[in-house]
């Protein structure tokens, strides 16, 4: 796809990152999904080219380029791997981001240079057994003794965890006030106290890894605090949403990916001596494919676009989230059944992006709380 508005940087480091794609990841995709392996070593490559500091301010370490680039750089990634742009995005969009917008000048410089260089990882500790969409039921406790906050409690599905350095973690600091008593700490692995289970087995994402996190007794420095005590994670929900703009671009990416196979599957694919894609339904249902996903990368470079002239984007970036998102489980279906029983075969592309689609609609925010969010800013 190619859009007019993009820049000539934009362009240039979209065929830059598309170019490393096809060479580092897309040849291992595959393999690194059926090995349930991230590959760590690409922080560091990708952190040494500058492109994890994209949309970071160059005095913590980053390279500017704003939310567009961003969401370039998360579309590309997920072309070639959507469980290799997870761990990025979780390491930069939620964990590093958080630092960025809450941390103060000591806290930044401490964690941001070498996050962005991608020679240290972070992850983000939101989840609990009972607390998904439901901020409420954070059961994880953070209580005052002296100069340390001592965190108990547990946090479950947590993406780079099992080989994170350091977790941007909900605690509940005043649990009686609900919302308004909850902080956010930066806990490092070496921090007596923490224990990270094995990665677990998923459906999807398979090159992605997800463990629990155990706190116990776990004492935190009251420097690690990020943000104010109580309203730390009120504030974070504030300034995450680039989260829902990458997200969307993860689908969007994803999305390409099967269309692209989709396309290269049935011309060649012959049944009665003609190429599948001569019958009018799969013309018909690959038309369809790529205007839906124009549409999705539309929604996601205007959400972009009005996030990086620093006006209120909520709207804009549910709206971009879900369609984008949920196009993306649409398109990967359909590609699954136009693929046939090559495509259900375990070493196809088809069947691995079709395991990979739906956690997408999950993540930062169900399509119900978009559609939630959507409506509450119509005024509905």
């Amino acid at each position: 796809m190619t859009d007019p508005t993009l820049t000539d940087e934009q362009i240039q480091f979209r065929d830059a990152v598309r170019t490393f794609v096809e060479k580092e990841i897309t040849p291992n995709a595959t393999r690194w999904d059926t090995e349930e392996r991230y590959p760590q070593e690409l922080f560091q490559k990708l952190g040494a080219l500058g492109w994890l500091g994209a949309a970071f301010p160059e005095d913590v370490g980053g390279s500017g380029g704003g939310s567009i680039l961003y969401a370039i750089l998360c579309a590309e990634l997920a072309r070639g791997s959507a469980a290799i742009a997870l761990g990025l995005y979780v390491h930069t969009a939620l964990a590093s981001a958080a630092i960025l917008h809450l941390g103060n000048d000591e806290q930044k410089m401490r964690f941001l240079p070498e996050a962005l260089a991608g020679k240290k990882i972070g992850c983000w500790g939101y989840a609990e057994a009972g607390a998904g969409a439901d901020i409420s039921c954070i059961a994880t406790r953070a209580d005052k003794d002296g100069d340390v906050y001592v965190l108990n409690g547990a946090k479950l599905y947590i993406t780079n965890s099992p080989f994170a350095d350091f977790m941007v973690i909900v605690a509940a600091t005043a649990p009686e006030k609900g919302l308004k008593g909850m902080s956010l700490f930066i806990v490092e692995r070496e921090m007596a106290g923490v224990n990270v289970s094995a990665p677990f087995k998923k459906l999807g994402m398979g090159a992605s890894e997800m463990a629990e996190i155990v706190f116990d007794n776990c004492r935190v420095p009251e420097c690690n605090l990020l943000g104010p005590e109580n309203f730390g994670f009120l504030l974070a929900l504030k300034v995450l949403t680039l989260g829902r703009i990458a997200s969307a671009a993860f689908g969007v990416g994803l999305g390409w990916a099967a269309l692209e196979e989709s396309i290269g599957y049935t011309s060649t694919r012959l049944q009665a001596g003609k190429p599948v894609s001569s019958h009018q339904f799969v013309r018909f249902t690959l038309a369809d494919m790529a205007t839906k996903l124009e549409a999705a990368w539309q929604l996601t470079l205007h959400g972009a676009r009005i996030a990086d002239a620093n006006q209120p984007h909520d709207k804009e970036a549910s709206m971009a989230k879900l369609f984008a998102t949920e196009t993306a489980t649409w398109v990967c279906e359909r590609t699954l059944h136009l693929c046939g029983a090559q495509g259900y075969m375990r070493e196809s592309k088809a069947q691995r992006f079709y395991r990979d689609c739906k956690v997408l609609e999950l993540g930062e925010g169900t399509s119900e709380i978009q559609r939630e969010t959507i409506a509450r800013i119509l005024g509905v």
